[in-house]
């Protein structure tokens, strides 16, 4: 068996025993828990809604192109306050210790409970050895995909999204994802979603920010855009990071209400959307539930169903 399939056979076991569900220390960003999926069987490359794979996801492996994500911390108990550990490694072993900086970072954490109700955008800190940490307190228990997202410095490198499962000990509390809308509603905001993922097919996704009812004109650069998007797919978590189009700065990207992404999905299926946003200082999150394929376009009207 893989490496990969061994580790999230593990922790599927685990998140069948006990459940998801998580929260992070002070000073990093802000948490997303929503009443929501009964949670999901977990497939290594596929599987469940996301039916057979027909271009590249990303997350579902722990190594590629002779990089290897380790993650030393990879149980954690409910309610503890945990650092939580791993260092990229290349094919000789050693520690990665250098990195391109995108978006602002040099890695990008994102931890995601398997239901896909809970996530969480973090920036860990390296020190000189090349191992990574940041404090995590997991308030209940269950099955998380922790997924290091990064370029490494060498030449020619492409960016890589590699993923490792996590496990927090405890009582199990299921939850069922939240039915697809096109609105979410967070910390007083309100954030529409027009457009779809289409499997195979670049399709463009539009979120307009408003607040109190009024458009929201002076959203602030976060990661070096005015939004920040992570697509998770259920059933394997397989990973779909989308860049902004435009940027701050650029002459012709406005500073709001409106935040546009382009995004291929690589399969028919059901996914979380994650945008991040900046406003007035903090950073907020609304999150969405997508599915494609025949009966299934775009996010939906609005309404849940």
């Amino acid at each position: 068996m893989h490496a990969g399939l061994k580790i999230s056979a593990f922790a599927a076991a685990l998140a069948a025993t006990f459940g998801t569900a998580y929260g992070v220390g002070k000073g990093v960003d802000p948490i997303v828990t929503e009443s929501a999926p009964a949670p999901h069987e977990s497939h290594e490359g596929g599987g469940g809604e996301a039916g057979h794979e027909e271009s590249p996801a990303g997350g579902l492996q722990i190594s590629e192109a002779g990089y290897a994500l380790d993650l030393e911390t990879p149980h954690l108990t409910a309610g503890q306050r945990t650092e939580l550990r791993f260092a990229v490694r290349d094919s000789t072993g050693r520690a990665v210790t250098a990195y391109q900086r995108e978006h602002d970072k040099e890695l990008h954490l994102i931890v995601a409970s398997r239901d896909l109700v809970t996530y969480r955008h973090l920036h860990p800190v390296r020190a000189a050895d090349g191992t990574w940490s940041i404090p995590v307190e997991l308030p209940r228990a269950g099955g998380y995909r922790v997924f290091a997202d990064f370029t490494p410095a060498k030449k020619g490198a492409e960016n890589l999204v590699l993923g490792a499962d996590l496990a927090a000990s405890g009582s199990y509390a299921p939850q069922r994802l939240p039915a697809p809308s096109g609105t979410a509603d967070v910390d007083g905001y309100k954030v529409r979603l027009s457009g779809g993922l289409t499997p195979n097919t670049a399709t463009e996704l539009k979120l307009e920010v408003t607040r109190v009812g009024r458009p929201v004109t002076d959203l602030q650069p976060y990661l070096g855009a005015y939004g920040h998007l992570v697509a998770l797919r259920s059933g394997d978590l397989a990973y779909l990071h989308v860049h902004p189009n435009g940027e701050p700065g650029d002459g012709k990207t406005e500073s709001g209400p409106g935040i546009s992404f382009t995004a291929t999905a690589p399969s028919d299926g059901t996914y979380r959307l994650f945008l991040d946003f900046k406003h007035q200082g903090q950073v907020h999150t609304a999150a969405f539930t997508v599915r494609t394929g025949a009966g299934h376009e775009g996010a939906g009207d609005g309404h849940g169903h």
